[in-house]
């Protein structure tokens, strides 16, 4: 009994630390500007001088967003010489890709069919219905 209740506290951790990484995740992706910089990265690694250079604002603000996507796992940077490297990390958008790949078990609705198969189901009172004002 105490191990079950020992192992749902620890489900329960490991699925609140698993939705705090996703909100970080999409709390980066929600601003045009982050969102930006990872196109860019897809390229290749980039100096962050050359990730702020097609942005009109200061290096400082760059650097502020680097730093929540590199908070967030989806950047990491790094020192080589004088020169600090972004590099894309995919494994932070593999998480969130997965996570809403759940939502993508439902079939998109098609109305034909469903018109089709309300016809089916209501028969003759639906056909003397007049068609809505459109």
């Amino acid at each position: 009994m105490f191990n079950r209740a020992v192992d749902r506290g620890a489900g329960r951790a490991y699925a609140q630390g698993m939705a705090d990484a996703l909100d970080t995740v999409f709390a980066a992706l929600a601003d045009p500007t982050r969102r930006a910089i990872l196109s860019m990265l897809l390229e290749d690694d980039m100096a962050v001088t050359d990730v702020a250079e097609p942005f009109d604002m200061s290096l400082a603000a760059i650097s502020k967003h680097l730093g929540i996507l590199t908070r967030a796992g989806l950047i990491t940077q790094e020192q080589r010489g004088r020169v600090k490297w972004c590099r894309l990390d995919p494994g932070a958008l593999r998480a969130a890709s997965v996570w809403m790949q759940g939502f993508g078990q439902f079939e998109p609705v098609h109305l034909d069919a469903f018109e089709r198969f309300l016809a089916e189901q209501l028969g003759p009172a639906a056909q003397e219905r007049p068609a809505p004002p459109e």
